[in-house]
């Protein structure tokens, strides 16, 4: 597979953390916490600052201890805090179970229905996550056929080393203990955070066919860290790549658009193409850019696009996800409706066909088609109709990164935005030719 001819932006320098290198090993059984006695269990004093905690969280956590059970801060704010990072969400993973949860917090509710969460609420709409520690389900023999290694159930409650080692990344698997400072690791997460390395928690074929989901996490967190994959774990992604066929579409379409929101969107889908990812969820922009002699410099001009949404992330936030996945999908688009009649139908077949495979939502699929037929218009500097409907935003949105991709002047977009804060808008109505089924949603 060839690779785009733009070479990937130098790594920015990694940040600098410390970690104090005292150590306490529970597999003798240590005398200052009993409970985690023979399960391999590594202790490292990390003293975190605590204005880099979530105050709520902490008090949560506190709260759970107070009452007689285990609690945590796990996943990615610990891993993120190491990195001298700032987590997006603070999760707890605890052994109180939602009900426990739901009896000290009044502010507390219970959402699923195969595996509950309690959600904890506060202002503004913040809400901090407290799960129940789970099992690791049944071991499965790597040799068995792929339908049969597929998780389908994951609802098991269990105890805190049992939580780790479910789940995926070692990097994803350490536990902050608040009171004695510590972070507890089962899986050698320490080790691979100083090594900036991503690894699976046991064999990776096996974990990447019980979830192929696991697969795009993998390559989200290579590419938003900044770290490298493991050669095994690299090796196991590549020949995997097929098992995204069988992953949960709706989950699919949630880490692609995460892929792209994330601030590395360009590194997130270099390395997805690279291992042939892209050719199992996205064939039509894969052979796009496959297909260097048909459309010279299309890596180029794919990849700057790219490098557009993530300066936009680091400006001000996330573009609308209608113009990401309009830059995503704009030129293969445009080159399959090249020299057809009936170009709307072309479109809404392409798109169809990505829906079905993804779940793409219809919003989306239909605001993607609409959008690109407008930004010719909106690139002359004038609203017109489109302002007075609801794809304004996400058109100038659009129409932004492709200027910033072409580096040409967004000076122009101020006036339209301008524009458009004076009108009210008017929802869109999504239609489809006539004729055509929609897919399954």
């Amino acid at each position: 597979m060839r690779r785009p001819r733009d070479p990937l932006p130098p790594p920015p320098e990694l940040p600098k953390f410390t970690v104090e290198l005292t150590v306490e090993r529970d597999s003798q059984g240590s005398p200052t916490e009993e409970r985690h006695a023979g399960t391999g269990l590594v202790r490292h004093d990390v003293a975190l600052e605590e204005s880099r905690l979530d105050a709520d969280a902490a008090r949560v956590v506190r709260r759970l201890e107070k009452a007689g059970f285990q609690a945590y801060l796990v996943g990615g704010c610990v891993r993120d805090l190491l990195l001298e990072k700032s987590p997006k969400d603070f999760d707890i993973a605890t052994s109180a179970r939602p009900e426990d949860v739901r009896q000290l917090f009044r502010n507390c509710r219970i959402i699923g229905r195969r595996f509950r969460l309690a959600h904890v609420l506060f202002g503004g709409g913040k809400i901090i996550e407290v799960a129940t520690f789970r099992q690791k389900p049944q071991e499965v023999d790597e040799d068995e056929p792929a339908e049969d290694l597929l998780i389908r159930n994951d609802n098991v409650f269990g105890e805190a080393h049992e939580d780790a080692l479910r789940r995926d990344f070692t990097i994803n698997a350490l536990f902050y203990d608040l009171e004695r400072r510590q972070v507890l690791d089962w899986c050698g997460g320490m080790n691979d955070i100083r090594g900036k390395v991503i690894r699976t928690i046991g064999e990776p074929t096996v974990r990447f066919r019980e979830d192929p989901v696991r697969i795009l996490r993998a390559v989200k967190f290579a590419a938003r860290l900044d770290v490298g994959i493991d050669p095994e774990v690299y090796e196991a992604l590549v020949n995997s790549r097929e098992e995204l066929g069988r992953a949960a579409r709706p989950r699919i379409f949630e880490e692609v658009s995460r892929l792209l929101r994330g601030g590395a969107a360009h590194r997130s889908m270099w390395l997805l193409w690279e291992l042939g990812g892209m050719s199992v969820l996205l064939p039509e922009l894969s052979a796009f850019l496959d297909d260097e002699e048909g459309n010279e410099g299309a890596g180029q001009r794919f990849f700057a696009r790219m490098r557009a949404i993530d300066r936009v992330v680091r400006e001000r936030g996330a573009p609308d996800d209608l113009a990401m996945w309009c830059a995503l999908l704009g030129e293969p688009l445009a080159e399959h409706v090249s020299g057809v009649r009936d170009t709307l139908r072309a479109a809404t077949e392409f798109l169809d066909l990505i829906a079905e495979r993804i779940a793409m939502p219809r919003r989306i699929a239909d605001g993607v088609r609409r959008i690109l037929a407008l930004l010719p218009k909106l690139s002359q500097g004038r609203l017109g109709r489109v302002g007075r409907t609801e794809l304004a935003g996400p058109a100038l949105d659009a129409l932004e990164l492709e200027l910033l991709a072409r580096g040409a002047s967004t000076a122009a977009l101020a006036p339209m935005r301008a524009e458009l804060a004076s009108q009210a808008p008017v929802p869109v109505v999504h239609t489809r030719p006539a004729g055509r089924r929609p897919g399954r949603r």
